[in-house]
């Protein structure tokens, strides 16, 4: 099992990830413009949805892997560190996000939460982030690695499913709010630089 060192380390990063806007999160901000709240909360559970369906197939595909042997462990493990490094050192690199809301257009509510669902499942940089970011937190010596994928898949999609749901219910002051803080606006890139890179530091020195 997991133990709370582990579980408090993922839930602080994936938090810190969280603060910085996404694709996903635009999607529902512009859901919840052009239909309303709940147009914008199915969005973000069609969004969840995706997630899921992403960490089973880490689970199932990585669990495995990771229980045969230490070479296997070590690739997953400093690729995984790779490409953590890789999307801190390009977030450093580059200039301000754009905040534009992309253009959609209007649809129901539930049809805006079957439409999130493919979105998210077809994209490939979820899939890599998801088979690079949970294989770093799994312990194969503390039991099953598959059980560890799942609680942390769980974990993480019950995050984003809270957090999405959250914008999109104080959409109007947070929006007032982040105009305020300019700061955010000029040092998001680094801030997210700096969690990913140091992640994959952290993920190229742990032992097997």
């Amino acid at each position: 099992m997991l133990d709370f060192s582990t579980l408090g380390t993922f839930v602080a990063v994936v938090l810190g990830l969280f603060l910085i806007p996404g694709p996903a999160v635009l999607l529902v901000l512009t859901r919840t413009v052009h239909g309303g709240r709940k147009a914008g909360i199915l969005t973000g559970l069609g969004i969840a949805v995706g997630d899921f369906i992403h960490m089973l197939g880490a689970a199932v595909g990585l669990s495995a892997l990771l229980m045969t042997s230490a070479l296997a462990f070590n690739a997953v493990k400093f690729v995984g560190a790779a490409y953590l490094v890789y999307l801190g050192i390009r977030a450093l690199r580059e200039k301000q996000a754009s905040t534009h809301l992309p253009a959609v257009a209007p649809v129901s509510a539930s049809k805006a939460f079957f439409q999130a669902i493919p979105a998210e499942v077809l994209n490939p940089k979820t899939a890599l982030f998801f088979l690079a970011f949970l294989p770093q937190f799994v312990r194969p010596e503390h039991g099953s690695s598959f059980l560890q994928f799942t609680t942390l898949g769980l974990i993480f999609v019950g995050m984003s499913a809270l957090y999405t749901t959250l914008i999109v219910l104080t959409i109007r002051p947070l929006g007032k709010l982040v105009k305020r803080m300019t700061w955010l606006s000029r040092w998001q890139n680094r801030i997210i630089g700096v969690l990913f890179i140091s992640l994959g530091l952290r993920v190229a020195t742990q032992t097997r």
